[in-house]
């Protein structure tokens, strides 16, 4: 879901001239607060079409060693970009929209594995000029990219696994559980009340936006709802750990404490999977680090780069 929009939302009633601004056109009033904090991150929005028809809308700023980072669940590629302000001064930073999410193609019939998308996302690389890549993914992201560097082993310098998924055998989440007792998903939305739900849910201390936002942000979701469905249920069926048992490619494991939607235990099964990781736990922190605490976030993951670099 696009949190960032959510997050500028206030500072843009005051930009466009008050909340009344905001409650007459909503829709442009968050469409202007994206356009200026992408442009505040130094983040310019791009697309591309890839031979076969599929269309990837990104967006790319910095120069030096491509950085690419994949989205969650749901989500789009803005949910990058507060972090991205900290992380275009040293890297090529590209964050595209996976298939199936944000502005890039929608096929109904395509496959959406991890597998899937990991092969897509490296002919998007190839297209961009991209070889070997640091790769940063959050939740479903996070399990995309490590997939991709299990395929691709050479082409994958690292990995920034924020709350990743795809790693089934760590303690139930309390998203698991609901799914099991109720078989509702609260990370999807047909209604703006259930949008509004999973906002909380996501993050455990949710910045405050005006109803109006929110609502036009459950929109989006709520037509792709369907397509949504398919996509969680393969990702769910989706087996990483044969894949990555011994993985060997250096890795930043980021985990808030407070996780609802992939317990916060899964850190360290995966820790014991990847040969050469660490793991940073975020105290006060939900699903989403880079969004929560982008500039904790972004810090953390320059000082695991630095130590790269000096071996």
């Amino acid at each position: 879901m696009r949190f960032v929009r959510i997050i500028v939302a206030a500072a843009a009633a005051v930009v466009l001239g008050g909340a009344a601004f905001a409650e007459l056109a909503p829709e442009r009033a968050l469409r202007l607060a994206l356009d200026a904090e992408r442009q505040r991150s130094g983040l310019v929005r791009k697309e591309i079409e890839l031979p076969g028809g599929l269309h990837y809308v990104y967006l790319e700023g910095g120069s030096g060693e491509p950085l690419m980072l994949f989205h969650g669940f749901g989500a789009d590629k803005d949910n990058f970009t507060r972090v991205a302000r900290f992380l275009v001064p040293h890297y090529r930073v590209v964050v595209p929209d996976h298939v199936g999410f944000g502005e890039s193609s929608h096929p109904a019939d395509a496959d959406y594995t991890p597998a899937a998308q990991a092969g897509r996302l490296h002919s998007l690389a190839a297209a961009l000029g991209i070889g070997r890549v640091h790769l940063g993914g959050s939740s479903m992201g996070g399990h995309i990219a490590m997939t991709y560097a299990a395929a691709y082993p050479n082409d994958v310098a690292s990995l920034w696994l924020l709350d990743p998924g795809g790693v089934w055998s760590a303690p139930p989440s309390e998203l698991a559980k609901i799914i099991t007792q109720t078989g509702r998903n609260p990370l999807m939305a047909r209604n703006e009340e259930e949008f509004a739900g999973v906002y909380a849910f996501t993050m455990s201390d949710p910045p405050w936006v005006p109803r109006v936002f929110l609502d036009v942000l459950a929109r989006e979701r709520m037509r792709n709802f369907a397509l949504e469905q398919k996509i969680f249920e393969q990702i769910r069926a989706d087996q990483l750990q044969p894949r990555i048992q011994g993985l060997t490619t250096p890795s930043l494991i980021v985990w808030g404490r407070e996780d609802r939607a992939i317990s916060v235990e899964t850190a360290d099964v995966l820790h014991g999977m990847l040969s050469h990781s660490e793991v940073i736990v975020l105290d006060g922190i939900g699903h989403l680090p880079m969004l929560e605490a982008p500039q904790r976030s972004a810090s953390d993951y320059l000082a695991f780069r630095a130590k790269l670099a000096h071996g």
